[in-house]
């Protein structure tokens, strides 16, 4: 996700009315670091949710493909880097649809990781932690939507 600079959050807040300026104001006041990729999705991407989750799972692609593999310890150290990052992105939109297509997208890539997925019982432990989170937030979900998430999930070894 690209950060968008101060004067164009600047020349998009014109657009908005009172009201609406309160309630990001306020949702913007709840996070210290990320304030202004926070307002960068409240003010662009949140309207547009599904291209928001197409560009987090490309950052995700990238960031794996940047992994420092030479040492299994810098592998797992980049891995809880990429999952921070994640839930970060998640925490933005706040929706529940968005958290769990980025969660299985991030354990569809955590167990393509070779050979250290099966090397390692801390990544493991990982995956298995976040699907346990994924079926948590499915159960929370419309039945249509449920049963799409959980088609993507069966297709996950765990």
């Amino acid at each position: 996700m690209k950060t968008a600079s101060v004067k164009e959050l600047k020349d998009e807040l014109k657009y908005k009315d009172e009201k609406e300026l309160m309630e990001i104001v306020l949702r913007l006041s709840r996070f210290k670091k990320e304030n202004k990729e926070l307002l960068t999705y409240l003010l662009f991407e949140a309207h547009h949710e599904d291209d928001y989750v197409d560009s987090v799972k490309a950052n995700l692609d990238k960031q794996f493909l940047s992994v420092n593999t030479r040492n299994i310890y810098y592998a797992k150290k980049g891995i809880r880097k990429i999952l921070k990052d994640a839930k970060k992105f998640i925490r933005y939109s706040g929706n529940k649809e968005t958290e769990v297509a980025i969660l299985i997208h991030f354990c569809k890539l955590l167990q393509d990781f070779q050979p250290y997925y099966s090397q390692s019982k801390v990544l493991r432990d990982i995956c298995t932690r976040q699907i346990v989170l994924i079926k948590v937030r499915i159960s929370t979900l419309h039945e249509d939507l449920q049963y799409d998430f959980e088609q993507e999930l069966n297709m996950i070894d765990y």
